[in-house]
């Protein structure tokens, strides 16, 4: 059974040192940043565009939602090679924003599971898309830094 992102939020917050990635640029508070960003696009706080052709989208969700994990080194179409600017003065804070963004992705989804946001790779997600993502985007970063 896959973990819950409420399990992967776990293994994030245990960590007692910034562990250095394995593979990619970002630091481990950028990485928590990055996270934040998708949790805010699934819970409608922050609206993007897709960047995948509308003709490509249906064969990037089947990938989605298939066991595949995501590719490393991946570069976000929308930011590019570039580090987006820190948002938190710490890991810390970053921490606890996420924390609150993934309170806001759950309960957007108790008031109105029928909700559909779009993700700049995979167009419009559902509850269930967005479930996927997360897990496989948490696991993604997770394994990026070693954690799990």
């Amino acid at each position: 059974m896959a973990a819950s992102i409420n399990e992967l939020f776990c293994v994030l917050s245990s960590v007692t040192s910034e562990p250095k990635a394995l593979w990619g640029k970002m630091s481990f508070q950028h990485m928590i940043e990055h996270l934040c960003l998708a949790f805010r696009m699934s819970n409608g706080k922050l609206i993007v565009e897709c960047y995948t052709p509308v003709e490509k989208q249906p064969t990037l969700k089947k990938i989605l939602m298939s066991e595949r994990p995501l590719p490393k080194n991946f570069i976000n179409p929308n930011y590019g090679e570039n580090l987006l600017p820190l948002e938190f003065a710490t890991a810390e804070e970053a921490l606890a924003g996420l924390n609150r963004e993934i309170d806001d992705y759950a309960n957007c989804f108790l008031q109105k599971p029928d909700s559909v946001f779009n993700n700049m790779v995979f167009g419009a997600l559902n509850k269930e898309e967005w479930e996927v993502f997360h897990g496989k985007h948490f696991r993604h970063h997770l394994s990026q830094f070693g954690l799990i």
